[in-house]
């Protein structure tokens, strides 16, 4: 089991420095035209005691910016409302129908009285299309049995809730094929940690604070499984060998000690339909995005940066229709 940073980076390596160079500190424009396009969020939060996570949905547009500094979430929109308590911790996941990258809000909840939420924006940025090209996500899918195992058994995305000490969020996105996403064993559930953005932000909270909680989800499935519980990480290869996908194993395996996986029906899914329209709007250009938000972060250029191959670009995962690129997917 990983017990240390440098455990770790030993084994998928070293966060690169230049990861950082695409996040914002506030909503500019692009996102605001994101969160115009968007019916879907996945929402994480925390405080000194719990990590809980839930869905929130709605026509595309239920969340806005206040300002560049604010997030308007409307409580009418969540599954568990409850969760949202002043100065909690906040982790959000923006997802357009048809587009493979999402958009990650993080910060903390400025104000939770009344009806809407409004969220404190300390990071935006644009998330690599990794998770949600592994798992097809929006391609709906046939459930293999009724239940908790049969749902389990055909899940092909996970909302991953994890937070540090002092209470930064992170909201990770998971995505594999039926089968593979998550593995029960006699206490809770295993899943791998593939190649993706290489923030490892979710490792690094898990490793600082134990605790993880995390929702499944069957594309075109208006239900989801909750899991919660404490969390261990390794490399052990018998825990790995099960997720190997074409040949390649994943390097880490993440255990989630759960006394029950709890089926629940997500409102929220069924009110944003995000797989009923597809096409992605015309007006929204991942790499558009991704190149704004480097010049803001006012980083050097990024020609540099793509030949160092230290970073995701969102044009390049537009290949996600090439055989050759789904290859590289894991």
């Amino acid at each position: 089991m990983l017990r240390t940073i440098a455990e770790l980076e030993a084994q998928a390596g070293a966060k690169p420095a230049a990861i950082d160079l695409k996040v914002i500190d506030h909503l500019d424009g692009h996102a605001r035209r994101w969160l115009r396009a968007s019916p879907l969020a996945f929402a994480a939060f925390s405080d000194a005691q719990r990590i809980d996570v839930t869905i929130a949905g709605d026509k595309p547009g239920f969340a806005a910016a206040l300002d560049e500094n604010r997030l308007l979430l409307p409580r009418s929109a969540m599954d568990d409302p409850a969760q949202a308590r002043q100065g909690c911790g906040v982790g959000l996941l923006f997802l357009v129908p048809g587009i493979g990258e999402t958009l990650r809000i993080n910060g903390s909840v400025a104000n939770a009285d009344g009806e809407t939420l409004v969220i404190a924006v300390q990071e935006c940025y644009l998330h690599c299309a990794k998770a949600l090209l592994r798992s097809d996500f929006w391609q709906p899918a046939q459930l293999a049995s009724d239940g908790v195992a049969g749902f389990l058994q055909s899940s092909r995305f996970m909302a991953l809730a994890t937070a540090d000490t002092v209470l930064n969020t992170d909201l990770s996105p998971r995505g594999d094929p039926a089968g593979l996403l998550a593995l029960s064993y006699e206490g809770g559930i295993r899943f791998a940690d593939r190649p993706g953005n290489r923030r490892t932000d979710s490792l690094r909270n898990m490793l600082e604070r134990p605790h993880a909680s995390a929702l499944l989800i069957v594309p075109g499935h208006a239900q989801v499984v909750h899991v919660q519980g404490m969390v261990s990480i390794s490399a052990d290869l018998r825990l790995r060998q099960p997720f190997t996908v074409r040949g390649k194993l994943p390097k880490l395996v993440t255990s989630i000690a759960s006394s029950s996986a709890e089926l629940r029906d997500s409102n929220a899914l069924a009110r944003a339909l995000p797989w009923v329209a597809i096409s992605p709007p015309a007006d929204i250009d991942p790499a558009a995005i991704f190149a704004a938000h480097v010049k803001l972060h006012k980083a050097r250029g990024m020609g540099a940066l793509v030949a160092k191959g230290l970073v995701s670009i969102p044009s390049l995962m537009r290949k996600s229709l090439d055989a050759d690129y789904k290859r590289n997917l894991y």
